[in-house]
């Protein structure tokens, strides 16, 4: 499994990681067995979220026994966000989690609070050692550029948006901005909303031909498509273990460049949208 630094200061981290929205909603038991294959394969960079229903509960149960292995990230909503509702989302958070810190802790979007009492009840949380870095999900550039002037070099380490074959609004200026500043960008939902594209379609075709080339999966070749810049790592979720293991190969798994060109012209990023698309 290939890893990227997380963030301009954190640890290396697996380049495909295991997302937990909805894996709460399906069988339990398949769930967990399903995490700890990828963490076996290597897919130590797990997200959740308190807002993820019982997922934080499911994650609990997969990381028994071996929390070292993991990169855990969860994250405080936005309504919760300011000084003593983000120590209470988090304290909660790692009860359930079963762990005494989380890895990162990012604010899922931007809401209401100001971002100046965010950041500092997030260092207050680093400082007491319950979190070891922070980030942000669904920000835009322009939310970025504030929340730097606030928090200062360095300090964000990740920002975490919608990335996916057929969403690439954030190559415009997302991923510039956070390269620029050494920010890691993780990519959610990297297969779609139910929406992966078929064979049958013509750039679903041209997917297809590429990952039989390599003997892989189309959705290991989608993986390795997002993944191609160092900044970039995805966080695709798993209910199986066999969807687990073939989201870990994709971690193997380098394109051509002519290959990479054949996909950036079956799925054009397009122009630049007015705001940040997200679910």
């Amino acid at each position: 499994m290939r890893k990227q630094k997380f963030g301009r200061n954190g640890p290396d981290v697996s380049v495909i990681g295991q997302g937990t929205w909805y894996i709460d909603r399906g069988d339990r038991k398949s769930a967990v067995a399903a995490l700890r294959q990828g963490i076996e394969l290597g897919m130590t960079h797990i997200d959740t979220a308190e807002m993820y229903g019982d997922a934080e509960l499911v994650i609990a149960d997969a990381i028994e026994g071996q929390r070292d292995k993991v990169f855990l990230v969860s994250k405080v909503l936005p309504s919760n966000a300011s000084r003593r509702g983000t120590i209470t989302a988090c304290e909660r958070s790692l009860k359930r989690l079963k762990t005494d810190h989380l890895d990162c802790y990012l604010l899922h979007w931007r809401g209401s609070y100001q971002l100046s009492e965010t950041v500092t009840v997030f260092d207050e949380l680093m400082h007491a050692g319950k979190i070891r870095s922070w980030g942000v999900s669904n920000f835009d550039v322009d939310d970025l550029a504030e929340l730097l002037r606030v928090a200062g070099e360095g300090k964000i380490a990740c920002n975490q948006v919608l990335y996916h074959l057929q969403e690439r609004a954030i190559e415009h200026a997302v991923i510039p901005w956070c390269e620029q500043h050494g920010v890691a960008v993780v990519a959610y939902s990297p297969f779609g909303h139910n929406d992966f594209p078929s064979s049958r379609g013509k750039a679903g075709a041209a997917l297809e031909k590429i990952a039989q080339a390599h003997g892989a999966s189309a959705r290991q070749v989608a993986l390795a498509f997002l993944t191609r810049n160092a900044s970039v790592l995805a966080i695709p979720k798993a209910s199986t273990i066999e969807h687990a293991a073939d989201n870990a190969a994709a971690g193997k798994l380098t394109l051509s460049q002519d290959e990479l060109n054949a996909l950036d012209k079956a799925f054009p990023r397009g122009p630049k949208p007015r705001g940040l698309p997200m679910l």
